[in-house]
């Protein structure tokens, strides 16, 4: 699994509670500047219409290579998920409090695939109390090198 592209954003802002590995549907352009790594996925959100999943937001930079045929760089791009996948997060999302980001996208294999998280978001008090643990291992793990 060689990982393209992770959005650290995500993980700060949100409590990530399930995971789904979902199939995207790109065109010629764009999966060669996908495997050239040309993905960021900070702003980019999960919409569900009529029972499709499609990822909004989500940039992929135009190959330098390309013609007049290169691709938008934000355009919607579709998820491929079985059907009890979708109607499992549909069913979630409609309980409240929940949204669905896109955590990672990589290859498996010669296929890109993308994973997206059900999410609640964080509070302030959460991200400060998660930036202090974050600190206070980088501490321990100072010390315990100086020590050894």
């Amino acid at each position: 699994m060689k990982i393209i592209s992770q959005n650290k954003k995500a993980h700060h802002d949100y409590f990530l509670l399930d995971t789904y590995e979902a199939g995207i549907e790109l065109k010629g352009t764009e999966i060669k500047s996908v495997r050239l790594g040309n993905v960021n996925l900070k702003d980019s959100f999960v919409r569900i219409k009529n029972s499709e999943v499609y990822v909004e937001n989500m940039h992929i930079a135009p190959y330098d290579h390309g013609n007049i045929f290169n691709h938008e760089a934000r355009r919607t791009r579709k998820l491929l998920l079985h059907k009890k996948e979708i109607l499992k997060i549909t069913n979630k999302l409609k309980e409240g409090g929940l949204t669905v980001v896109p955590t990672k996208m990589y290859f498996s294999g010669s296929k890109a695939k993308l994973e997206i998280a059900l999410a609640k978001g964080k509070k302030l008090y959460d991200k400060r109390n998660d930036l202090k643990e974050k600190a206070a291992k980088k501490d321990i793990e100072k010390s315990l090198k100086n020590y050894y």
